[in-house]
């Protein structure tokens, strides 16, 4: 950062955002990376490239954050929810392939998939790319929480054409804010970036053809990016250990389960999330109530995209399985400074 205002490059152009745009390249395995002011914005610039536009359909998973889906709204698209599947909560191929089914006996062919690898843990993305395939679907891949997580040995967002990151304060490495768009099509990279930098033309005066946006990222925070990735290996690490210690303590109790990765996947475990079904004895809201007691901040899991009241005129296709999981799963502290006193103080908190 003192190199970067040293420079005088603060603003959305400059070394940094070169630098940091090559060393996403070089660890995605992606061809091209346009670095953005948010995850959300990656989304949004995602959509746009693939062509989806006022009245189109575009599936998406229930059991994530909603900025996976407001950018469909910013499409003026409609979201079509997926239910998540019981071993790693990610959306189900079954009932992904369900669901294109019925929309197409609507009339109705959905443009795209955006699907989220839910707190860090890798999708089945071969399934579901063969999937869309089939049915002429362009997958985006929200990977805003699986930075460092991949799939046979390929970082997530880039198994997909489109991918997005985030680097907002609360990921496993932050700029404070921003993110990435990951593209392999170079037409679509090119068009990213124009439309990035506000759709401006090559000419001296300010002219635009297109409708643009302000989505890049600054030189200083790029600077901080840059910084970041170098301790992602050590950042995964850490929360893998936090993830083990918690399922040490957790799987000796009826009813506990947690996210199961697919063969060949390694999920950052960017948060430490477990669910426990009727038959156990622990009542998460009790227990979050009783770590706030403690200043210990834990969080309920995803509330379903699909129950929420900013999509309630959207369709959604599942049995219901993430709303069970939101009833009574909790996130953990997973963050830097859990340590092994942490984790047996938030234990002795426990109901």
């Amino acid at each position: 950062m003192a190199e970067a205002i040293a420079s005088n490059w603060i603003a959305p152009v400059g070394p940094f955002i070169t630098r940091f745009e090559k060393a996403l390249c070089d660890y995605s395995q992606s061809p091209h990376c346009i670095a953005v002011n948010s995850g959300t914005s990656a989304i949004h610039l995602a959509l746009i490239v693939a062509g989806v536009t006022d009245g189109d359909e575009v599936l998406c998973s229930t059991f994530t954050f909603a900025a996976s889906a407001f950018p469909i709204r910013y499409q003026r698209a409609t979201p079509i929810f997926v239910e998540c599947e019981a071993q790693g909560w990610n959306i189900c191929p079954d009932t992904l392939e369900q669901a294109i089914t019925a929309r197409h006996k609507l009339g109705k062919h959905p443009k795209a998939l955006i699907v989220a690898h839910c707190y860090g843990n890798p999708a089945d993305m071969p399934r579901i790319l063969n999937i869309c395939e089939k049915h002429n679907i362009t997958v985006i891949e929200d990977a805003a929480e699986a930075v460092g997580s991949s799939l046979q040995g390929i970082p997530m967002g880039n198994w997909a054409s489109l991918g997005a990151y985030s680097f907002n304060g609360n990921k496993i490495i932050t700029c404070s804010s921003g993110g990435a768009l990951l593209c392999k099509n170079d037409a679509q990279a090119k068009l990213a970036r124009k439309i990035a930098a506000q759709a401006k033309e090559p000419v001296p005066h300010f002219e635009h053809h297109l409708e643009g946006h302000n989505f890049l990222m600054s030189n200083l925070l790029a600077a901080v990016g840059v910084s970041q990735l170098e301790v992602l290996a050590d950042r995964v690490k850490s929360r893998r250990e936090r993830f083990d210690s918690y399922q040490e303590q957790l799987h000796k109790i009826p009813g506990c389960s947690w996210q199961h990765e697919i063969p060949g996947a390694i999920s950052n475990r960017w948060l430490s999330t477990f669910y426990f079904s009727s038959d156990s004895t622990i009542n998460t809201s009790d227990w979050i109530s009783k770590l706030a007691a403690e200043n210990i901040e834990s969080r309920a899991l995803w509330k379903p995209l699909h129950t929420q009241v900013a999509f309630k005129d959207c369709p959604y296709y599942g049995d219901g399985l993430s709303e069970r999981l939101y009833a009574n799963g909790i996130c953990l502290p997973s963050g830097q400074k859990v340590n092994e006193d942490s984790v047996q103080q938030i234990f002795d908190h426990h109901v």
